[in-house]
């Protein structure tokens, strides 16, 4: 980890970036300079509806704290009607004497109702494919929305309530090794009072019920723990059922995982299982993106900006004397990585130069402060599984090889992570991309975080690979190659993510389709493809980078250029606006007063 924050302003009169140890421009900066113009600050809320919003998303917090048993009917009817009277009395605000701003939160939130509403759907039909591997679900949610709700507990009852849940595990579990067995060669099938009735779903259900069944744990666990030493009788009459239920869980959420999803526990990587939502899902969420496209055409776009990719891939080949075979030259490029030890001094390079571009240029404001205050962090072994690339946000985390690493993974990493890939990222990583932009969503805003999006979020960072290029800061072929690589992987996540939901690829022939159309170590690929599907991002999160970049292109280009907009101005405007929908960006940028009825139409690739 590197000791301190390395800013750049003071090093402009560098004639080579100094080392740690030479100089700590954040310690020679004036403290007065992280303290902002007051009086510009005094100046009240933009919106109308900021408050609002606030409101939703603390009453929200509330109601989500208390009916927190995931999957319990009664959580999914106390949010349904609490979504469904926000969004009718949102009807009654006075739009037409909304401002823009107004417009623009009144139609976000609406928006986000509306998707919320069709979330609950999605979980109550996955909660029905999952109804006979969870036999307990309700049960426990009962027990512990009994409790929240300070209803006295029946020890005697709550130990009988205990053995029963065991025994519906005990019969789920049968009916699941009843499935696995081949039917009988003579057809003749055993009663249904010999054995339990064969059960067979598929590993993507079982994979999710395997998830829902840890979390149900934790809640009963939660159950048990209020009331167990302090109220004697109960913990007389519970304790050995509460025990004996544990294991029965411990076990069936075992033998879901290695028996039914294929989990190998001698293996130290699971399985990429996924979840697909299909089209109808990825539709719904595309509304509450606002991108008026279908997934068919945006698998399309993908297409089209790989075909760029495609030319310039040849063309820096060239240039490297690999003719048109830019595998070559791209192999080429992976070797061009430092030695172990020396990435952290790589990184902190790379990222000064590009904060010293985008402040010469005059392409967006950079507070001394946020110029001050990142840090650099190292990623585990374990994570790099995940991610095998940099990540950031307030900070830099930075994937490089460690000695608890194989010898085949040190050197993935190694290729992975070469300075010609890096040259493109850390800015993303950092300034002016995700560092800049954590800075701002904390300061402008901020009502706006529950509008969240990858399109905004990655899109931003994305932009500026787009734009850099254009302006030049890439310029060798060897560069050029490692930012053409990262284009080509963001045009990839589009296409391998919406086939991948859209039910027509396996996980396997996503890593395959890395491999062999962007270029990526297999390690790196299957550690993006489990990061995309067995992780926590939303289905559309990696879309969102390509499609976010050609959201923010087009703006720039009917404003920019054009002369509407000062190009500082531009990028300060969408910071400080707050993270939204790219549709929202654009009505922030022309300041539209958007209509009532405003339905997303934006064809803004065509």
């Amino acid at each position: 980890m590197m000791p301190r924050s390395f800013p750049w302003p003071s090093l402009l009169a560098c004639a080579a970036v100094a080392t740690a140890a030479e100089v700590n421009p954040a310690i020679n900066r004036p403290t007065a300079d992280y303290v902002p113009d007051v009086a510009a600050l005094t100046t009240p809320a933009s919106s109308e509806l900021r408050e609002l919003v606030e409101r939703f998303v603390s009453d929200r917090r509330d109601l989500e704290r208390f009916y927190n048993v995931p999957g319990s009917a009664l959580r999914l009817r106390r949010q349904r009607e609490f979504y469904e009277t926000w969004l009718t009395r949102l009807g009654t605000v006075n739009f037409e004497r909304l401002g823009v701003d107004g417009r623009i939160d009144c139609t976000l939130l609406r928006t986000r109702l509306a998707h919320e509403l069709r979330l609950l759907d999605r979980e109550e039909a996955r909660a029905k494919e999952m109804a006979s591997l969870l036999p307990v679900a309700d049960e426990i949610a009962r027990l512990q929305e009994r409790r929240r709700l300070l209803e006295p507990v029946d020890p005697k009852a709550s130990a009988a309530t205990l053995g029963q849940m065991k025994k519906a595990v005990e019969r789920a579990r049968a009916s699941l090794e009843a499935g696995l067995k081949p039917a009988p060669k003579d057809g003749v099938a055993a009663t249904a009072g010999d054995k339990p009735a064969p059960l067979t779903v598929s590993k993507i259900v079982a994979f999710r019920a395997a998830n829902r069944l840890g979390e149900l744990q934790k809640s009963l666990e939660e159950w048990f723990k209020i009331y167990d030493g302090y109220d004697p009788l109960f913990s007389w009459w519970t304790r050995d059922p509460y025990k004996q239920l544990g294991s029965a869980l411990d076990d069936y959420g075992r033998f879901l995982r290695e028996k039914i999803v294929g989990i190998d526990p001698k293996s130290k990587d699971e399985p990429i299982i996924g979840d697909p939502i299909g089209r109808d899902g990825l539709l719904a969420d595309l509304a509450n993106e606002m991108v008026a496209y279908t997934p068919e055409e945006l698998i399309k776009i993908a297409e089209r900006e790989f075909a760029w990719v495609d030319a310039e891939l040849k063309r820096a080949a060239r240039e490297m004397g690999c003719g048109d075979d830019w595998k070559a030259a791209l192999e080429k490029t992976k070797q061009g990585h430092v030695e172990p030890g020396q990435q952290p001094a790589v990184v902190r390079d790379l990222a000064l130069e590009a904060a010293r571009f985008v402040q010469e240029k005059n392409l967006v404001t950079v507070p001394p402060l946020s110029a001050d205050v990142w840090l650099l962090r190292m990623m585990s072994p374990e994570a790099q599984k995940v991610n095998p690339f940099f990540l950031g946000g307030d900070d830099i985390i930075v994937a490089f090889p460690t000695d608890a690493m194989s010898q085949e993974e040190k050197v993935q990493s190694l290729r992975a992570n070469n300075r010609h890939f890096a040259r493109a990222t850390v800015f993303h990583e950092l300034i002016p991309g995700h560092h800049l932009q954590y800075y701002w969503r904390q300061r402008a805003n901020r009502h706006r975080l529950v509008f969240e999006t990858p399109f905004w979020i990655e899109g931003w960072c994305l932009w500026w690979e787009f734009h850099l290029w254009d302006l030049k800061f890439i310029s060798t072929p060897e560069d050029r190659m490692g930012a053409l690589f990262w284009r080509a992987h963001r045009c990839a996540r589009i296409i391998f993510s919406l086939n991948f939901h859209l039910g027509k690829w396996t996980p396997q022939q996503c890593i395959d389709f890395l491999v062999e159309r962007v270029g990526h170590e297999r390690a790196s690929a299957t550690g993006e493809v489990r990061r995309s599907f067995n992780g926590s991002y939303s289905p559309l999160y990696q879309a969102g980078y390509m499609l976010g970049a050609l959201q923010i292109r087009a703006l720039y280009q009917q404003l920019v250029p054009t002369g509407k907009m000062p190009e500082k101005q531009f990028h300060d405007t969408i910071l400080r606006g707050g993270t939204m929908p790219i549709e929202m960006v654009r009505a922030y940028l022309t300041q539209e007063k958007l209509p009532r009825d405003f339905k997303p139409a934006w064809r803004f690739a065509d």
